[in-house]
């Protein structure tokens, strides 16, 4: 079985066992957190289509814990004018190990 779940602005597909990053979601490690917001639900052929989510479906997931992604440089500069303006950016994210997806 599998589901498409949204959190954070980004679309993530899952099945039980598997471990995903996504936005920070601010929960202590160990803890166990619901996603609600289940877009898709589907086993083999059968699948579930949310308008806009699928009611009574949620992913239940252990937090592993948080971390932050290789730093990304944002560089600026104007030709001939001497202006140049270097800064790095780490997103924050929290890793998650999915444990049932209940439709």
């Amino acid at each position: 079985m599998y589901a498409v779940i949204a959190t954070g602005g980004r679309q993530y597909k899952v099945q039980e066992g598997d471990i995903i990053r996504v936005e920070k979601l601010g929960v202590e490690p160990g803890t166990s957190y619901k996603f609600e917001e289940v877009l898709v639900i589907g086993e083999g052929d059968s699948i579930s289509v949310g308008t806009p989510f699928v009611q009574g479906a949620e992913v239940v997931a252990s937090v592993i814990g948080d971390g932050k992604e290789k730093k990304v440089i944002i560089y600026k500069y104007k030709s001939k004018k001497g202006f140049h303006k270097k800064k790095g950016h780490r997103q924050p994210f929290t890793k998650v190990k999915i444990e049932t997806v209940k439709a």
